[in-house]
């Protein structure tokens, strides 16, 4: 299990520091190169940019939380739990698939067994796996 990922590309956790703009304060944040893609993957979902993105997550955050003690964290659990729905949401795809088919599935790899309509496109379901397995 561990040569899997200790083989990973180098460049995918190289951490890369990004300002942005958030309540008119300027900000730097650093986080991997892997992150940044996948809230950029998150942003082009929601229709916006990624800078915006992490704006409507740092206002909604300080909206739920009052405060946020580590942003960029947060912006890493935020990405890994996207990640997470976009394969349940594939794996709901594949149960809906089967089930029309009268396949009788294993459960998949979030050990889990879904019946209901995925809420994401199977576009970003697929990008999301690559990202997973990369």
């Amino acid at each position: 299990m561990c040569e899997y990922f200790v083989k990973a590309d180098p460049i995918l956790y190289e951490q890369r520091t990004r300002s942005v703009r958030i309540r008119g304060m300027l900000t730097s944040i650093r986080l991997e190169n892997t992150v940044w893609d996948v809230l950029a993957e998150m942003a082009e979902d929601e229709g916006c940019t990624t800078n915006a993105l992490i704006c409507t997550l740092h206002d909604e955050i300080m909206q739920h939380r009052g405060e946020v003690s580590n942003f960029a964290s947060f912006l890493r659990v935020t990405s890994l739990r996207y990640l997470r729905r976009c394969l349940i949401s594939q794996e709901k795809q594949q149960q809906a698939i089967d089930d029309s088919l009268n396949i009788d599935t294993p459960t998949l790899m979030t050990g889990t067994t879904h019946h209901a309509s995925p809420p994401t496109a199977s576009r970003v379901a697929g990008a999301a796996l690559t990202a997973v397995k990369s």
